[in-house]
């Protein structure tokens, strides 16, 4: 039996998938795509994304998948930037960026369907392709599928937001047949899938993120590739998400920590309503739990919830088990096998275990990358064969690595490093706070001073004061937040991530700096 994908309440098989992007393969072909050329897909989660993503790596092109959440000329960036010969776009978006698509750009507009409508407030005018645009479903119906052999796919060429500047695209080698292999070898590892091999079809994996970031878009490809059904949500909401598991026996799951956040804020007897009992693994990747979140997790789920740390550019090169994580709480796992992780000084050396430091990584059998366009900031990440992640941390005696916070984030406080994770693990401990953003920004007599944005459960009223009183035995005084703001709900990504860009460029502005 072929495996399925279910996008809200429509299902596909992976045969009728496959097969619908060998016609819009033999579509791009016409178009002029051909090996190394750049697909753009803009699209919230659905059929039509995969259908596009897969069809590009059928002719051996590289599918950038643009974040939707940008600006027009965020998006023109990435459009030009990655040199994008065909842009598929839905409906509603096209009419939001239409005037930054650069000249020469093939244009495929699909129609946003009802399930994305509902979810994203689209009106049926806005979802409708436009007079005169070519409509990505009829283009796609009007070729015969493209037939093997097809050359090998390169994959996605993710786009990575820095804390300064534009994203880099992440630009890799098309991978050799060994190490095609062993990044599968690794899916299966860090995806929960050993011992699996025999019954992929039994596995459903559940992806409640959107797929132009770079792990829901790995592992969808990856479990589809691999024969595992896939329930695909189109936007992440908590108690649909306990509801979906229940109603397809969902078995393995990718999610971000702020979604156990809202998880556990549904009322008890809501998360009671629903048998979870089909769950066997549960990866949470993206940013770093806060301990009394993950603690409740594994009470609530069991321990089947694991994590792997890694990144754009090297993937995943470490992972923890909840027996792991209990036994080492904060931690973010051990090496993987084939990959090196260690942590570096200033000057390039190899510290010792409780010294905090750059984390530099590598893998075996893993494609070589390049930043699209940029080989002088690909040379600024490089640590020899490694590369530096922009992550700070450290390993205890026992081989597991803890992260301190993105080194682009660190706030430097009158010359004194200040690593804003340590600030909003300790902060989500404080009752009645729901989530906060920790950053720096400017100070006249240090630099740099500690702001934190705080988003107050519902119904809770907070005061700054109380707020520090509950900080003050566990923190330094200078790590405390000097400017607390408070609001309602604070700019998110739809995986729940917060923008913390958005909260802290106006300070940085207002100073008459950049960031």
């Amino acid at each position: 039996m072929t495996s399925w994908v279910r996008i809200g309440d429509l299902v596909k098989s992976k045969t009728e998938i496959d097969e619908r992007a060998r016609r819009a393969a033999a579509g791009y072909a016409k178009l002029g795509v051909t090996a190394g050329d750049v697909v753009a897909v803009y699209m919230r989660n659905d059929f039509a994304l995969m259908e596009a993503a897969l069809a590009a790596g059928l002719c051996g092109a590289y599918v950038v998948p643009v974040n939707w959440h940008n600006t027009p000329e965020e998006a023109r960036y990435v459009l030009e930037n990655s040199g994008a010969k065909v842009l598929v776009i839905h409906a509603d978006l096209w009419r939001a960026v239409q005037q930054a698509i650069p000249e020469g750009v093939e244009v495929l507009v699909a129609e946003t369907p009802p399930m994305l409508r509902a979810d994203y407030h689209v009106s049926d005018e806005a979802a409708a392709v436009a007079p005169g645009l070519r409509a990505f479903e009829n283009w796609l119906m009007q070729h015969a599928p493209a037939q093997p052999p097809f050359p090998t796919s390169p994959g996605s060429m993710i786009y990575t937001s820095g804390t300064t500047g534009h994203p880099k695209g992440v630009r890799r080698q098309p991978p050799t047949p060994e190490q095609a292999a062993a990044s599968q070898q690794m899916m299966r590892t860090v995806g929960g899938l050993i011992g699996w091999e025999d019954r992929l079809g039994d596995a459903t994996l559940l992806i409640p993120g959107p797929a132009y970031h770079s792990s829901p878009n790995g592992w969808m490809y990856s479990f589809y590739n691999m024969g595992t059904n896939l329930v695909v949500e189109p936007r992440f909401d908590a108690e649909r998400m306990l509801a979906t598991i229940a109603a397809h026996r969902v078995t393995h799951a990718l999610v971000v920590p702020t979604m156990f956040v809202r998880l556990l804020a549904l009322p008890a007897e809501t998360r009671a309503r629903y048998d979870l009992s089909s769950l066997v693994h549960v990866m949470h990747v993206g940013s770093p739990c806060p301990p009394h979140v993950k603690r409740a997790m594994i009470d609530w789920w069991g321990p089947i919830i694991t994590e792997h740390y890694g990144s754009t550019e090297v993937g995943a090169v470490t992972n923890c088990t909840a027996d792991e994580w209990l036994a080492h709480p904060g931690t973010v796992g051990r090496r993987l096998d084939g990959c090196t992780v260690v942590i570096m000084d200033a000057e390039g050396r190899v510290l010792p275990p409780g010294q905090s430091g750059e984390v530099v990584c590598g893998r075996e059998r893993f494609p070589e990358f390049t930043y699209h366009g940029d080989p002088a900031k690909r040379a600024k990440s490089a640590r020899g064969d490694l590369v530096a992640t922009g992550d700070i941390g450290f390993f205890d005696e026992d081989g597991y690595l803890y992260l301190s916070g993105r080194a682009g984030d660190m706030i430097i406080f009158g010359g004194t490093n200040v690593y804003p994770a340590e600030i909003e693990a300790e902060l989500m401990k404080v009752p009645g706070i729901a989530d906060c953003a920790v950053f720096g920004i400017p100070d006249e007599d240090f630099g740099e001073t500690v702001c934190a944005f705080i988003q107050p459960d519902i119904g809770e009223v907070l005061s700054a004061e109380a707020i520090r009183a509950e900080l003050k035995p566990r923190l330094a005084g200078y790590k405390i937040p000097k400017r607390i703001e408070f609001a309602s709900a604070l700019p998110r990504e739809d995986t729940g991530k917060i923008f913390k860009r958005k909260l802290k460029e106006p300070f940085w502005r207002d100073a008459g700096r950049t960031i």
